[in-house]
């Protein structure tokens, strides 16, 4: 891609999120207050969480790369499944990355 194009995408990427965000305060108040509204916001927003956690955690470039992500993850999903609080959550993933790439685990 050429200079151009990329700067002519990232300034339309810019104008678009910068609409939305003023569409957001143009919308009336009780549309947003409507009960399918409120309830398909929660759940876009945990659909993107989720898959900016997935893509995260397995992928790298452009491959799909099985290392110490993925164990980091699950230890993380068991503390919160047993209602860790969120530091004890991070830290645990942490500390299982950090000790698998010890012993050669990428």
């Amino acid at each position: 891609m050429s200079p151009t194009t990329i700067w002519v995408t990232v300034l339309a990427g810019s104008a678009v999120c910068l609409a939305l965000k003023l569409a957001g305060h143009v919308v009336p108040g009780t549309w947003a207050a409507h009960p399918r509204v409120a309830r398909t916001a929660a759940l876009v927003t945990v659909a993107l969480l989720a898959a900016l956690v997935a893509v995260q955690t397995v992928a790298s470039g452009r491959e799909l790369v099985i290392d110490a992500r993925l164990p980091a993850l699950a230890v993380a999903a068991v503390a919160l499944v047993l209602r860790a609080p969120f530091i004890v959550v991070v830290v645990l993933a942490a500390l299982t990355a950090a000790l698998l790439r010890a012993v050669g685990m990428s």
